[in-house]
């Protein structure tokens, strides 16, 4: 029998939904599983260093978030667009996919402005594809100067349950310090709450780190809406696992030490791309791989992650790692104990 998406509903508060992140990035609350004892322990993330040893493995997603919402005037009528910038199909002609608020206002062939100055146009070429709509950006300048102007106009992207307006913080909080492969557009947020003293603290102790990149797309946030979980279809992301992360992880898996992926992207990402004999291959392309209950792990023995909302896939994946019933129990605390959920909310290790 497998799960319903109905086993993965429950109450969650709306003032449990972190509307900013913690005062400090490492001091965000930690709920520890231990999966073998099934018990749940309270601390604070920068604790987490107590529960590794010299070799073990953190696997890091060093994707980075770009600017990818921008707001636009429709010609004629200079009405209030949002535009959200999904992925660059064509960087020679200028061509995205994109999400566009409110969608119905918007044909193809209409001209969207950005900028005080106007100084940015995009047009409406297309508007059948599943994420939206694919707009060509009409701009003068090189292609370096186009993307510098995105930077300029964007707006770091919060989620949508964020109501309040974006920050000048934000643009640094919604960001790993350890992002370099800009292309997100979305946080992988598990890493958010890594602060530079916290990874000196684990260097000094001997821990390694890989990294891979998997650059988050808004699939991730995608709501199930069939009952019968074999039939949902991720959204692809684009992700990259290079030979050091891969030599690394498995001298780890080979001396059986822990392997830890830091968030559900990077489970995600090693899931993706595991040999006949249980190990991880190196890695270039797109992934739509979907982890719900029963799943049998390969890589990664123990995880790091948020706390997520109900019947979400980010829940799903957590509910097959830890166990349905244990992560039940889990949440069903964190609720009690008032953690903080979502993009930036608490934190979970499950060993």
């Amino acid at each position: 029998m497998g799960m319903k998406l109905s086993h993965f509903s429950f109450d969650l508060p709306p003032e449990l939904l972190a509307e900013y992140p913690s005062e400090n990035r490492d001091e965000a609350r930690l709920m520890v599983l231990n999966r073998k004892d099934q018990t749940i322990e309270h601390k604070q993330f920068k604790d987490l260093i107590d529960y590794f040893e010299p070799h073990d493995v953190m696997v890091l997603n060093n994707t980075k978030v770009f600017p990818a919402r921008l707001f636009g005037n429709k010609e004629k009528t200079g009405a209030r667009i949002e535009v959200f910038l999904l992925r660059e199909l064509n960087a020679e002609t200028r061509l995205w996919d994109v999400l566009v608020d409110p969608a119905r206002k918007i044909r193809i062939g209409n001209k969207l402005y950005f900028g005080e100055d106007e100084s940015l146009v995009a047009e409406v070429i297309d508007n059948t594809t599943s994420r939206g709509r694919t707009l060509r950006f009409l701009y003068d300048g090189s292609y370096e100067e186009f993307r510098d102007k995105l930077t300029e106009l964007g707006e770091t992207p919060l989620p949508k349950y964020i109501k309040r307006e974006v920050q000048p913080e934000d643009k640094e909080r919604y960001q790993t310090i350890y992002a370099k492969s800009e292309g997100a557009v979305a946080a992988p947020t598990a890493g958010l709450h890594f602060s530079k003293h916290l990874l000196k603290r684990l260097e000094i102790k001997g821990i390694d780190f890989a990294e891979v990149t998997l650059h988050v797309g808004l699939g991730t946030f995608s709501p199930v809406e069939v009952e019968d979980l074999s039939k949902h279809k991720m959204d692809s992301e684009e992700a990259f696992i290079e030979k050091p992360a891969v030599d690394t992880i498995n001298k780890a898996i080979s001396e059986k030490r822990k392997v830890c992926a830091v968030g559900t992207t990077v489970m995600r990402s090693l899931e993706s791309s595991v040999s006949s004999n249980r190990t991880l291959n190196e890695f270039g392309g797109w992934t739509n791989k979907f982890i719900f209950p029963p799943y049998d792990f390969s890589i990664a023995n123990c995880m790091i992650t948020n706390f997520h909302t109900p019947k979400s896939t980010l829940l799903m994946m957590v509910s097959a790692f830890a166990g349905h019933d244990f992560m039940k129990k889990a949440y069903a605390e964190a609720v009690k104990e008032k953690y903080k959920f979502y993009t930036y909310g608490d934190a979970m290790l499950i060993l």
